[in-house]
C-alpha cells in the first residue's frame, strides 16, 4: 500500500508518483524482490552499523523509541527506519539523529527506482531499500530497524547479522498475511531470529513461547525471555529492572499508558544482551524520560483542532486498531479519565475489528463520533455509529476531524475528554490539521 504518502516538495512527490505507479499496489511478503533490488543498490545491508531489529503486534515503535532515546542519551547516534509516517514521508528514515530532509530524500529515491523500477518492488520494499542505502552512507553508531509487518518474509529481514533481535507483544492483526492464530503470527513474527543473535522476547502464554523458542533453536540464537533471563516491576515511579548482570532502576516512562513499562524494560533488555554497543545504566534512566512516540496515547497540544472545544478541554491521540492495543489504550484512558466521561473520535479501516475496539471503550465512553479515514478503504461512519448505539452509547458521525470536534463542542459536556482513536493514518490527519508535525 503507498500508505497515503504525500509531500509538500515537488522533487520528494515526483519520485513519491513514481514510486506509486511502480508499486504492484499491494503488501506482498516475500524476500526475493528486496534482495534482488538491494544487489542493484550495491547492498547497502551489509555495511550498517550495529543493528537492533524489533518485531511484534504491538509496543515495538514505542520500543525503538525508547532504544534511540538510549543510545543518544549514551552519547551516541542512532539511524532508524520505522513506518507507518503519520504526517510526512520523511519521518520513516531518521539518519543520525534527524529526520531525513528532502534534498536528501529525493535523489535517494530516484536512485532506488531508477535501479530498480522494473522488479515490481512493493512501496514498503523500495522504502527499506532507501532507507538502508542512506543509513550505509552516513555515519552513525546504532541503527534501529522496526519490522513492517510480521517478521520472516518482512523487508527489513535483509540484514544478515543484526547486533540483537527483539519481539514485542503479540497479538492478533494483519491475519490475511500472518494466519488468524497467535501461534502462527508468532512464528512469522520469530523469523526475524538469526545465528548466534541474541533474541529477547516478553513472556508469552507457554503455548506461544514454545513456538519462539523452537524458531530460536532452528536458527541457533539464545533466547533471553522475560521471567527467566530478565524481569521487571513497576511502582512508587519507578521501574525496578533485573537480570544476571544485577538491578537498573529508572523513572516512569514519560509515554503515557500503563503499558509502555513493559516496552521501556524491552528496550533495557535488549540493549543489556547484546555485545556492539554500551550504554550505561544512566542513560537508560535518561531514556524513561527523553523517549518520544507520536500518535500513541498523546495528549495533543493547543492548535487550530484543539482549539474547536471548550477551554480545558482534553485531547488524546492514539493509532490503535487492534484488540491488544485496545487492551492497553483503554487501560491508560482509565488512568486518564478518572471518572470523567470520555467522548470517542472513531475512524477504523475497512480490514480492522470494529467490534472489539468498540467492546473494549463502550464502558468508558459516554458518546461517540464516527468519521471516515481519507484515502482508504474504511469502515462507513454510519455502521460504527449503529454499532455504538447497540452498545448504549450516544453516536453521531461526521464528515472530518473538524466536523467531529465540533459535534462534541455542542454537547452538554462541559470542558470535554476526547479520545481520537482508530488507525494510524487517521492519526496523521489529527496531527496535521492541529500543526503537530513529529519532528
Amino acid at each position: 500500500m503507498p500508505d497515503f504518502a504525500i509531500s509538500t516538495d515537488p522533487a520528494v512527490q515526483r519520485q513519491l508518483d513514481r514510486l506509486t505507479a511502480l508499486s504492484p499496489g499491494a503488501d506482498i511478503l516475500g524476500l526475493g524482490r528486496i534482495t534482488r533490488l538491494l544487489e542493484r543498490v550495491g547492498n547497502p545491508q551489509l555495511r550498517l552499523p550495529p543493528v537492533l531489529h524489533v518485531a511484534g503486534t504491538n509496543g515495538k515503535g514505542s520500543t525503538c523509541a525508547f532504544l534511540r532515546a538510549a543510545i543518544e542519551a549514551a552519547g551516541m547516534r542512532a539511524h532508524v527506519y520505522s513506518s507507518p509516517h503519520l504526517v510526512r514521508f520523511n519521518e520513516r528514515i531518521r539518519l543520525a539523529g534527524s529526520l531525513i530532509d528532502d534534498a536528501q530524500l529525493a535523489p535517494l529515491l530516484e536512485e532506488v527506482l531508477d535501479q530498480g523500477g522494473d522488479i515490481g518492488a512493493s512501496f514498503f520494499e523500495v522504502t527499506t531499500a532507501a532507507a538502508l542505502l542512506a543509513f550505509a552512507r552516513t555515519p552513525a553508531d546504532a541503527c534501529i530497524v522496526e519490522v513492517g509487518l510480521g517478521g520472516r518474509l518482512d523487508a527489513t529481514n535483509v540484514i544478515p547479522q543484526p547486533a540483537v533481535t527483539g519481539i514485542a507483544q503479540l497479538g492478533i492483526d494483519h491475519q490475511a498475511f500472518l494466519g488468524d492464530t497467535l501461534a502462527a503470527i508468532a512464528a512469522e513474527k520469530a523469523g526475524i531470529v538469526k545465528q548466534g543473535v541474541p533474541l529477547v522476547t516478553m513472556d508469552y502464554p507457554d503455548d506461544i513461547a514454545a513456538v519462539v523458542r523452537e524458531a530460536a533453536r532452528a536458527a541457533g540464537a539464545a533466547v533471553f525471555v522475560q521471567g527467566e533471563a530478565w524481569d521487571f516491576e513497576a511502582g512508587d515511579g519507578v521501574l525496578r529492572y533485573r537480570d544476571a548482570a544485577g538491578e537498573v532502576v529508572t523513572p516512569l516512562p514519560v509515554l503515557a499508558g500503563t503499558h509502555q513499562p513493559a516496552n521501556l524494560a524491552l528496550s533495557i533488555a535488549m540493549l543489556r544482551h547484546q555485545q556492539s554497543l554500551r550504554v550505561p545504566d544512566a542513560a537508560l534512566a535518561i531514556a524513561a524520560g527523553s523517549a518520544r512516540w507520536p500518535a500513541r496515547m498523546q495528549r495533543l497540544r493547543p492548535g487550530p483542532l484543539t482549539a474547536l472545544l471548550p477551554e480545558g478541554s482534553e485531547v488524546w491521540l492514539d493509532g490503535g486498531h487492534n484488540a491488544n492495543a485496545a487492551d492497553a489504550v483503554s487501560a491508560a484512558m482509565h488512568d486518564v479519565a478518572k471518572g470523567r466521561p470520555l467522548q470517542l473520535v472513531l475512524g477504523m479501516l475497512a480490514n480492522k475489528d470494529a467490534a472489539t475496539m468498540l467492546d473494549r471503550f463502550a464502558p468508558l465512553a459516554e458518546a461517540l463520533v464516527a468519521v471516515p479515514v481519507p484515502g482508504h478503504e474504511h469502515h462507513a461512519p454510519a455502521k460504527l455509529a449503529e454499532a455504538a448505539r447497540v452498545r448504549g452509547l450516544t453516536a453521531m458521525e461526521a464528515d472530518d476531524l473538524p466536523h467531529a470536534l465540533r459535534l462534541i463542542a455542542e454537547r452538554p459536556a462541559g470542558s470535554p475528554l476526547v479520545l481520537i482513536l482508530g488507525s494510524l493514518y487517521l492519526a496523521g490527519v489529527a496531527l496535521a490539521q492541529n500543526d503537530e508535525l513529529p519532528d
